[in-house]
């Protein structure tokens, strides 16, 4: 969730003098980019994947410290568990991996072999460990504000939003008939705490990246955000409803959002926020992020940047970073500072968690190399794409999965798995074998991704026809949700990817 931040309250002068320290901290960034002298490491994969925690039951368990205590640290290799927002929630972190050669099926295996350890120990508390995009079985009364993790930051964070918004959150979302049914649910839900927020829980992806090279790299990840989400959708259910296919993205959008109706009206910007247009340099991200978003967190350092910079240190901008925390873009500018080296890095946070850990794989290589191709490419993709058709390409993938019809140059219409299958394939091939990828890495995560699209088959669609299925032999939703997530739940520990489950 970001840095870290002790209990407090704020008052008005803290936000004058938090703007000031962010302009303060842009104007350090600003010439750091113009003297250009960041570190750029080879590529390398890093990633974080939020996990759900349940019980034999197949409900939440509230029980994130206990589980994290028996899991203690490291639980294998260079893998750190953290809490997340929700007592339902734990993070793993990812050490960042080279991407060349066969890092990637030693990664997988590292991987795979880290979670179940973390498992047995969750088990041995009364949980277990759930890698998917939102847990199924999550309803109304797991939204109680004691059900927040107990790090104050979350408390503080869920203070600050509903002071902006001056109001409950509102919840609005349109379901999608089930296979087989008419029954369209409906999301309308009140909500007086964040915690709809934890139910997302996501893969984000890191990309080191040079500053010369981050708006091409931004820019290509914009264009990709949507054909992510149409080939990875595995978050159909929430509170007893059947919505989206990726009701994760709508979801996060309304459960963190700082602007009562008026401002929605007014076009306000969202903290969640695809963007508004393509960008020729970082800094102008985080500008906008300056400009258009008030502080959540205005918690302010003694670091004066400039003066650091003038006696040639590298300078941590805290409340650049503290404020980039807080607005929540799903393809997000880092910058940080690491063994006294500073750098630029690109967070992917569109993907949804699971099903499998080779589908996890599978969609980070896929991204990795697409991007990689789409940034280097002779004539730019978002030269000949506006940027509201990324923006409605990803939500029509959030909302219709791989089943959605995505708008493409040279192509126009076109479905994810022919536009994948035509075009997007062959290009991550070369991206990732520009890296270094070995052949038979590529052939075998790429070819996880032709699998989908030649069954049409991910998280998504497997959970829905599991739960149709269910319902048509005479299970309630609720009896459907769990036991479906029972069999997910041995299929993800199993292993093979989500186009090869059956249910």
């Amino acid at each position: 969730m970001g840095e870290a931040v002790t209990s407090r309250k704020f008052t008005r002068r803290d936000r004058q003098q938090f703007r000031g320290k962010v302009r303060e901290c842009l104007d350090a960034l600003g010439s750091m980019l113009a003297d250009g002298r960041f570190a750029v490491a080879e590529p390398r994969i890093g990633m974080e994947i939020e996990l759900n925690l349940v019980d034999d039951a197949m409900q939440p368990a509230m029980a994130n410290a206990e589980v994290l205590t028996a899991i203690g640290h490291p639980a294998g290799g260079d893998y750190t568990y953290q809490t997340e927002l929700g007592q339902f929630n734990i993070e793993i972190n990812v050490a960042p991996e080279p991407l060349r050669g066969t890092h990637l099926t030693e990664l997988e295996g590292a991987l795979r072999d880290s979670l179940n350890r973390a498992n047995d120990r969750a088990t041995g508390v009364g949980c277990g460990l759930a890698m998917i995009g939102m847990l199924p079985t999550l309803r109304e009364n797991h939204f109680d504000q004691r059900w927040v993790s107990a790090d104050p930051r979350y408390a503080l964070l869920g203070e600050q939003i509903f002071a902006a918004r001056g109001e409950d959150i509102e919840l609005q979302i349109g379901g999608i008939a089930l296979p087989g049914s008419d029954r369209r649910d409906q999301l309308d839900l009140i909500c007086d705490t964040i915690l709809p927020e934890a139910a997302c829980t996501s893969v984000q992806l890191h990309l080191q990246v040079a500053p010369d090279a981050f708006a091409a790299h931004w820019n290509a990840a914009q264009a990709l955000a949507g054909v992510q989400v149409a080939l990875a959708a595995n978050s159909p259910f929430f509170a007893g409803r059947a919505l989206w296919h990726e009701t994760r993205i709508p979801l996060f959008e309304q459960a963190t959002d700082t602007r009562p109706y008026e401002l929605r009206s007014q076009g306000v910007r969202p903290r969640v926020w695809f963007g508004e247009r393509w960008v020729t340099s970082i800094f102008d991200l985080f500008e906008e992020n300056s400009q258009y978003f008030p502080a959540l967190l205005p918690v302010c350092s003694d670091e004066d940047p400039q003066a650091m910079l003038a006696r040639g240190q590298v300078p941590a901008l805290p409340e650049l970073r503290l404020h980039n925390g807080t607005v929540y873009r799903w393809n997000r500018p880092i910058y940080d500072v690491v063994d006294g080296r500073h750098h630029l890095r690109l967070e992917n946070r569109v993907l949804p968690a699971g099903p499998s850990i080779v589908d996890v794989l599978a969609d980070a290589a896929f991204y990795y190399g697409a991007v990689q191709a789409l940034s280097t490419a002779e004539r730019p993709l978002w030269t000949r794409m506006t940027f509201d058709a990324a923006a409605e390409n990803l939500r029509a993938a959030a909302r219709d999965g791989i089943d959605a019809r995505l708008y493409w140059p040279e192509i126009g219409w076109v479905s994810p798995s022919e536009l994948v299958l035509r075009r997007l394939l062959p290009l991550a091939d070369a991206g990732l074998a520009a890296h270094g990828v070995a052949a038979a890495v590529r052939d075998r995560y790429l070819g996880v991704i032709e699998g989908r699209c030649l069954t049409g088959r991910n998280g998504a669609v497997w959970q829905r026809a599991a739960v149709a299925a269910r319902e048509r032999c005479g299970d309630d939703r609720g009896t459907a949700l769990a036991g479906m997530l029972g069999d997910y739940l041995d299929r993800m520990h199993a292993g093979p990817p989500v186009h090869t489950w059956t249910w």
